[in-house]
């Protein structure tokens, strides 16, 4: 076996046998399988899985999403700064390498909760099959939008030998993900909610089920837009769920929807940027365009995200040559270090503005200003803010039928910049699939200035699967950041 996949497997195992004391003192009495006393119960993988992936995302989020997309600035002239689009090829292993080891942990929770439903009939198993199916597809989709095409169908099948899995082409992971979502919608439809001994088991809806449901729908929603450019099916899928059948797919309907885990402070559920030394968090500045706009807007959000630097709330530019003598200014706040809304997997807002932008592409008939408008007003409450009286107002924010194309779909995605702050690399993957928000080029931009694309795969990959991965290079094209992933492209359909 490879050294990578001894890994993969040894860290899955000791994912499930810490579960009993990295949950709850009362973990181990949950996880016992009365029928099956040597597997570990669904309620026993949910929990550790979903806090390794938050922490991972959160992780990347700060060091990449925030770079590449100038929230922030990591000031200096070293190798490796990502604001100039420099990034390392060993910069592709932490994400791949976490997110593979939880998907086995989800796919065991699938596998023994329809298990244990065949031998028990509890539709509480069917609950788990469902939240199962949609933290795959969340996963999996973060991972093929990241890298492109991925091991998938072979993926996380070492206890079955498979240890050098396949590359699956980016268009067939997307449908069998919608596939997913599809499934999960039915099975929560027919689950109940977690009974009350095992809510404990659920950081993110404390076993309602119904809550779930919405959050796969909206997750689905989310991937049928970003594949909506190459797959003429995606739009009337959106207008079956949106307008057609909407009672078959309930969506996020308010803030207390959202699907975030909210830090606690208390074991487990501790932020992964608590540990950080204040004077670490504080080493990026504030990016220019990150605070500018919200200053334009005289937006209340600032006062929560950032420092001011001589009175005012200021920025440095993103992308800077080397050698250029800039001047760092504001900070992100150390409050944020624990603030529990940074574990954010999918919010309200997001899928206001998801809705307001199939709307201006007439892939239903909503208005899409009352859904912006609400977009905007879901995320300044999600961070404490009434929408103050003249926001909608200023100029650079109001809603105007008349304007372009280009103009409406610049607004909503700089709205939705903002509501996907600490998403994971959601802010990323949506510039890259619209061009929008436009952000500004710094004179010392590599990639030929041009946004990366994807990261490279991990370097180890040539060796533990070389002949699937010269494969995968072969049919996506270069293993570089500049080579667009499948629904980027527009030179297939």
């Amino acid at each position: 076996m490879s050294t990578y996949f001894k890994y993969i497997v040894a860290v899955s195992l000791a994912a499930v046998l810490l579960v009993p004391v990295s949950c709850t003192k009362n973990f181990s009495e949950i996880s016992k399988n009365p029928n099956a006393s040597e597997e570990a119960l669904p309620q026993a993988l949910l929990a550790p899985a979903l806090v390794s992936v938050v922490n991972a995302n959160m992780s990347r989020a700060r060091r990449i999403t925030n770079e590449l997309m100038q929230a922030t600035v990591l000031m200096g002239d070293k190798e490796g700064r990502i604001f100039r689009y420099d990034i390392r090829k060993s910069e592709a292993d932490y994400l791949w390498n976490n997110w593979y080891v939880q998907l086995t942990n989800f796919k065991d929770m699938y596998q023994t909760a329809q298990t244990l439903f065949m031998v028990e009939n509890d539709k509480t198993y069917n609950t788990y099959m469902g939240i199962s199916l949609i933290c795959q597809s969340w996963v999996f989709s973060m991972l093929t939008d990241t890298y492109g095409d991925i091991p998938y169908f072979d993926a996380c099948k070492g206890k079955e030998g498979v240890l050098t899995p396949a590359f699956d082409r980016q268009e067939a992971i997307y449908a069998d993900i919608l596939a997913k979502l599809e499934e999960a919608n039915g099975l929560l439809s027919e689950g109940t909610s977690l009974p009350e001994d095992q809510v404990i088991c659920d950081p993110i809806f404390q076993g309602d089920a119904f809550k779930w449901r919405k959050f796969g729908n909206s997750l689905y929603l989310r991937l049928l837009l970003r594949i909506s450019g190459k797959n003429e099916a995606a739009a009337g899928q959106i207008a079956e769920m949106l307008e057609t059948n909407p009672a078959n797919y309930p969506v996020m309907t308010g803030n207390d929807d959202s699907a975030i885990l909210r830090w606690t402070g208390v074991e487990p559920y501790v932020s992964p940027f608590y540990t950080l030394r204040d004077s670490d968090w504080r080493m990026a500045m504030v990016a220019e365009f990150f605070v500018d706009n919200l200053n334009r807007w005289n937006d209340p959000r600032r006062s929560s995200w950032a420092d001011t630097y001589n009175g005012e709330w200021a920025g440095v530019p993103s992308g800077y040559p080397v050698g250029a003598e800039v001047v760092g200014k504001s900070r992100l706040r150390l409050a944020l270090k624990n603030d529990p809304r940074l574990g954010n997997i999918l919010n309200y807002a997001e899928l206001e503005f998801i809705i307001a932008e199939a709307a201006v592409k007439g892939y239903i008939s909503a208005d899409p200003g009352t859904h912006y408008e609400k977009g905007i007003a879901a995320a300044l409450a999600m961070w404490g803010y009434s929408l103050p009286a003249d926001y909608m107002d200023n100029p650079a924010v109001k809603w105007d039928d008349s304007e372009s194309y280009d103009d409406k779909m610049s607004k909503i995605h700089l709205q939705k910049y903002y509501a996907l702050f600490y998403t994971d690399l959601q802010q990323w993957f949506e510039c890259r699939r619209t061009g929008y928000p436009i952000l500004p080029k710094g004179g010392g931009l590599l990639n030929g200035g041009e946004m990366p694309s994807r990261l490279n795969y991990p370097v180890y990959l040539q060796t533990t699967n070389r002949s699937n991965y010269y494969e995968a290079v072969m049919i996506q094209g270069a293993d570089e950041i500049s080579t667009k992933v499948w629904w980027q492209r527009s030179d297939e359909a």
